[in-house]
């Protein structure tokens, strides 16, 4: 949602200062940041599981001398169909090339409620240490489950709540400005609780027996080399960065006992052929070792728009973790055509991008190259270097065609 937002605001100023060199007047001056109080931005969030919701946004995009974005405050009303009005609070400052933040904040009439800061700094791994931080409350009324395996079956489909709390931070230390090795704790409480959605059954109804039904407690350990020679975090056009990584979690009990334990890699790289154009390739591989009982919610997913490390990865014709089993594949490749730009607010662009998925997820190295889930899309992506990406990806698989609307490129 928010990338819509973004996106359709800073388009919105772009066109308004190209129309006119003149002081602009009527309409035209509230979506000019130099003479309105806000920028009044429709709010139109597209989800396969959340359905379409509609808002207001007046948003203040707030500049340097060089017209460089370096705030964002975005504050909302909106209506979903399943849960309601609601209200957010957001803002993303930018302070530095090195150190940025975000604090998100709301709530609906029903179920769902959400809290979310996150901080980092060393972003450019100019110094020895990189850090960031995070700390997490939500509420999320929308979540479906299938099933464990490659080939559920959509007549399969559960709705649960999904509340979680947690605090997570990173520590990674620059052995040299590509090179780092990097620790994340983190410590969280999750809670799967009944469904709400009509006409969908709840997950304890269709599957009882479960694992990861109810509260649990994690406290997750995880160690990674990175390798990372990328032109820019955000907005990559050039290099690569690959991980490896280990990790394992505890819950609760005296003697800590194991939840589960995780490795795998994640590689991603970037080709500029000619200046606007980058082909952006990506590629991960989890597996889970040991523990039987593993958490539903735990175990490796495809589905949604985002790639997580060491954690879910896209699947952009269907919803996010449509999908589970112990291991995972996946991969994708995009072409990220510029098709405009603007110098307003420093670099700032629109990108048409075509993009296939693919991905399967199994247990006991059971891998197939012939069960791949394979999804083929389009997307759309404002730009404003180098801190902000605001997606809407269209992607189709065997199950239609779905919609997703964010910040950040999926991966």
């Amino acid at each position: 949602m928010a990338g819509v937002i973004f996106m359709f605001g800073i388009l919105g100023c772009a066109f308004a200062q190209t129309a006119s060199d003149a002081q602009p007047h009527g309409l035209m001056r509230w979506i000019d940041p130099a003479t309105a109080p806000f920028i009044p931005i429709p709010e139109i969030d597209v989800d396969p599981y959340s359905g379409t919701t509609l808002g207001l946004i007046p948003t203040w995009l707030i500049t340097d001398d060089g017209g460089q974005i370096h705030k964002i405050i975005a504050p909302d009303v909106l209506y979903n169909p399943y849960f309601g009005v609601g209200a957010r609070a957001r803002i993303f400052s930018f302070p530095s090339d090195d150190t940025q933040w975000s604090a998100v904040g709301g709530m609906k009439q029903r179920v769902e409620s959400e809290f979310d800061y996150e901080y980092m700094t060393g972003r450019l791994r100019q110094n020895r240490w990189t850090f960031s931080g995070s700390v997490v409350y939500d509420r999320s009324g929308t979540p479906r489950f299938y099933g464990i395996g490659n080939r559920t079956r959509p007549r399969a489909e559960s709705n649960f709540t999904f509340q979680q709390m947690f605090a997570q931070t990173t520590l990674g230390w620059n052995l040299t400005h590509e090179l780092q090795i990097s620790y994340t704790l983190r410590a969280r409480d999750i809670d799967v609780q009944l469904g709400t959605i009509a006409r969908i059954p709840t997950i304890q109804r269709r599957f009882p027996t479960l694992a990861g039904l109810g509260d649990t407690h994690e406290t997750l350990h995880r160690l990674a080399v990175i390798y990372d020679t990328r032109d820019d975090p955000t907005v990559p056009t050039q290099g690569g960065q690959y991980i490896v990584y280990a990790g394992a979690a505890a819950g609760h009990g005296i003697f800590n006992a194991s939840l589960y334990r995780v490795a795998g890699v994640d590689l991603r790289h970037f080709w500029t052929p000619d200046p606007g154009n980058t082909i952006a390739a990506h590629m991960a591989v989890r597996y889970m070792p040991g523990t039987r009982a593993v958490p539903f919610w735990a175990l490796s997913n495809l589905g949604g728009d985002n790639s997580v490390v060491g954690e879910a990865q896209p699947l952009r014709g269907y919803g996010t973790g449509r999908f589970n089993d112990r291991d995972s594949f996946s991969a994708s490749l995009e072409y990220r055509k510029r098709v405009f730009e603007y110098p307003s607010f420093n670099h700032l662009s629109v990108e048409f991008t075509p993009f296939v998925d693919i991905g399967e997820v199994y247990s006991r190295r059971r891998f197939s190259l012939a069960r791949l889930h394979r999804v083929l899309g389009v997307g759309f992506r404002g730009v404003a270097s180098p801190y902000v990406v605001g997606y809407l990806d269209v992607g189709y698989g065997r199950e239609g065609a779905v919609v997703f609307t964010g910040i950040n490129y999926p991966f």
